[in-house]
Order: C-alpha cells, then structure tokens, then sequence
C-alpha cells in the first residue's frame, strides 16, 4: 500500500501532469463547481460581511509582457447583485488577479497561481478571498486534467 502512495504523490519541485487547453467555457465550470461551497460560506460574516463576491479567471496561455490584461481574463463572475455593492469589487478582484498574474505566484490578499492558472476574487475576508480563488483555481486544474485524460 505504501509503494501505492509514493508513486503517486507529487513532489515539490516536479512537473506537474499536462493540462488540456483551458478556455472560457471550462472556467465558468470551475467557477460554477465551486459556488456551492462559495455561495454558503459567504451566508456566514464571519468570512466576509459584505455578501458580495467577484471572481477573475485568468487566461493561463496569456503571458504577462505580451498580453493586455484585459485581453488575458478569460472569465469573471459576481455573485450577488452588483447594483447593490458597496464597493467596486470586480476593481479589486482584477488588481489582486493582476499582481498574481503578473508575478505568476499567489497574492494572499485574495489570488493564487496554481501550476500557472491564476485566480482572484474580491469581496470577502482577505483570507476567504484567497480561500475561494484557490477553489476555483484546484476546480479549473481538476477539469482540464479529466479533460486531458
């Protein structure tokens, strides 16, 4: 049983598996795969008390230098009613997904990169920002490796 485990988890340092192409329809997946969990931790203020959220996917094939960020999003969704926001969360979510972007690392304060797909929400607790871009981010590279399988 042993044998089994080693041979199967991934070191650090070591390629990750290939990823089938990535595109605007596979990210409203993941977001959609994850608003569940999203959508009912947010009913709880102790992870946010705004009741907003927005969420930027970004294009893993877009390269930083060479891509317009605007041209590299590759989705965004809002979860509650933007006429009601009390702040311009999509503003945010974009800048956090930005710097993430950009730096190809996680941003703690609401991003992360994860094997070069890059996340970012805004509207929540820094951390549950965070938390949730990171859901999104393991539902996106979930969907492309069965896709690839």
């Amino acid at each position: 049983m042993q044998e089994i485990h080693r041979s199967t988890i991934q070191s650090r340092g070591t390629a990750s598996p290939p990823l089938a192409p990535i595109d605007a329809a596979l990210a409203a997946r993941a977001v959609a795969m994850a608003l569940p969990l999203i959508e009912r931790a947010m009913r709880d203020p102790s992870f946010g008390d705004s009741g907003f959220l927005h969420i930027v996917v970004m294009d893993p094939q877009a390269v930083p230098g060479e891509t317009a960020f605007e041209d590299a999003i590759l989705h965004e969704h809002s979860v509650g009613d933007r006429a009601k926001w009390d702040a311009d969360y999509a503003m945010y979510a974009r800048g956090k997904a930005r710097e993430s972007w950009a730096a190809q690392a996680d941003n703690p304060k609401g991003a992360v990169c994860l094997d070069g797909l890059v996340v970012g929400a805004s509207g929540a607790f820094e951390p549950f920002d965070q938390a949730y871009a990171g859901t999104v981010a393991m539902c996106l590279r979930a969907l492309a490796r069965h896709r690839s399988s």
